[in-house]
């Protein structure tokens, strides 16, 4: 059974970064998609970004190109969501949840880490 753990969320400021990490367990990540998921207090779950079991493809939700990138290394079983120009809006819970054969199919879900973007 894949599991998936969420670290690096945390408090900044506005217009700080924080790089937020997706580590697998139980089974290898490299057949699997990943994508990035928010939810804020008080509104439905978003989907923020996603990326191919390759890399090759990626994907981004309008309010977060040019300041947020997703990547991910196989051979550490983490995909990263690297989020620059952080704005309050940005505050939720971040989860990364993991399918196959792809970002249309994500069924393996983390519990999800806080970040809050706050002077």
């Amino acid at each position: 059974q894949l599991q998936l753990v969420e670290s690096g969320g945390g408090l900044v400021q506005p217009g700080g970064s924080l790089r937020l990490s997706c580590a697998a367990s139980g089974r290898t990540l490299d057949h699997y998609a990943v994508g990035w998921f928010r939810q804020a207090p008080g509104k439905e779950r978003e989907g923020v970004s996603c990326i191919s079991s390759s890399g090759g493809y990626t994907s981004y939700k309008d309010s977060v190109k040019g300041r947020f990138t997703i990547s991910r290394d196989n051979a550490k079983n983490t995909v990263y969501l690297q989020m620059n120009s952080l704005k309050p809006e940005d505050t939720a819970v971040y989860y990364c949840a993991a399918g196959i054969p792809g970002c249309h199919l994500l069924n393996y879900w983390g519990k999800g880490t806080l970040v809050t973007v706050s002077s």
